[in-house]
């Protein structure tokens, strides 16, 4: 039977496809291509059928860099079957596209198992030398069970210091409402950033973000004040059953407070509220494996939540021109400078 490529207009029609998928994050919702274009790149969605079965969808933004143009799929294609025949066509779609557009080349961390390495190098791809600002590795806890049940089941530091934030009396838990308190997680960021050491998300990129969510509630900024100051700022995105921690922020200055325990934990029981029935905690290393990684501390952080690891493919590359290499070079020097 044959396989053929549609643009896909319509949100309903998007979002309905991943209801039956496993291993999918809101970088390939409908909403993440609103916010793409509220950022000034272009999208494409595109729908692969077999017959007027769906089997595949993907969404595709064109990234405006100074280097040259390129494209970013992150946590994507979503394949349900045929996923040589699909990636087949794909490629040939997009590299017809790629000279329409003159765009240099693709960027693509999807879902896939970690055995399909071998299967994305055999079409062209090549290992990225950086990742793709999406996670190749996280941590899903379930969180059907009652809060209790889900104490019980962290490690004995993680729950000891959760009931230690509980106990701080002078601690009020706030969700952020308008563009003033995303402004306020801003600042607060960069007082993390300056402190560990990490370029944070843009004002723009936050306020964008927070306007593309919030119109159906999908977005919430959760803070903790002490003595009428912000100590700490997560911000949760909701999405098919899923919450995802996607940032966090705290004061340096009050870092002995068990801020972040504090915080995830209040954001697991947001999640509940919301229907959610996992809580994403949006990347992860191995903590043993790679103990000087620069994630290794947060990462061994989340593991004390409980939850379930899963591994992807990891980060490919495309190359469409010669210019690539211009690109791979410096973001190759990228990685070492930030110790990845």
């Amino acid at each position: 039977m044959e396989i053929f490529k549609e643009e896909i207009k319509e949100k309903k029609d998007w979002e309905e496809f991943f209801e039956e998928i496993e291993h999918k994050s809101f970088l390939q919702s409908f909403d993440w291509g609103e916010f793409q274009k509220a950022m000034g790149n272009k999208i494409f969605r595109w729908g692969f059928f077999k017959n007027s079965k769906k089997i595949a969808q993907v969404l595709i933004c064109e990234i405006f860099a100074k280097r040259g143009n390129y494209f970013l799929i992150q946590h994507g294609p979503q394949i349900k079957e045929e996923k040589e025949r699909v990636m087949k066509l794909f490629l040939e779609e997009i590299k017809n596209l790629a000279k329409k557009e003159k765009v240099i080349f693709l960027r693509m961390v999807p879902l896939f198992e970690k055995e399909d390495e071998k299967f994305l190098k055999s079409l062209g791809f090549k290992k990225s030398p950086i990742h793709a600002q999406a996670y190749e590795s996280t941590i899903k806890l379930k969180i059907e069970d009652s809060e209790e049940e889900l104490l019980k089941r962290m490690r004995k530091t993680t729950r000891y210091l959760i009931r230690q934030f509980q106990k701080q009396k002078e601690i009020e838990i706030f969700e952020g409402e308008n563009l003033k308190d995303v402004e306020n997680f801003y600042y607060l960021s960069l007082k993390t950033a300056k402190y560990k050491g990490f370029v944070p998300f843009s004002l723009e990129f936050l306020k964008n973000q927070f306007l593309t969510f919030k119109k159906e509630n999908k977005i919430s900024i959760l803070f903790a004040k002490y003595k009428e100051k912000i100590i700490g700022g997560i911000v949760l995105i909701f999405w098919s059953k899923i919450c995802f921690y996607h940032q966090a922020a705290f004061d340096p200055e009050f870092r002995k407070i068990p801020i972040s325990y504090g915080l995830v934990f209040e954001g697991i029981k947001k999640a509940k509220e919301k229907g959610c029935k996992i809580f994403d905690f949006w990347g992860f290393v191995d903590p043993q494996k790679y103990p000087k990684h620069p994630w290794a501390g947060p990462s061994l952080f989340k593991q004390g939540f409980g939850g379930e690891v899963f591994e992807y493919c990891g980060t490919f590359d495309f190359p469409f021109s010669k210019k690539y290499w211009i690109f791979w070079v410096v973001d190759f020097l990228r990685k070492i400078k930030k110790g990845l």
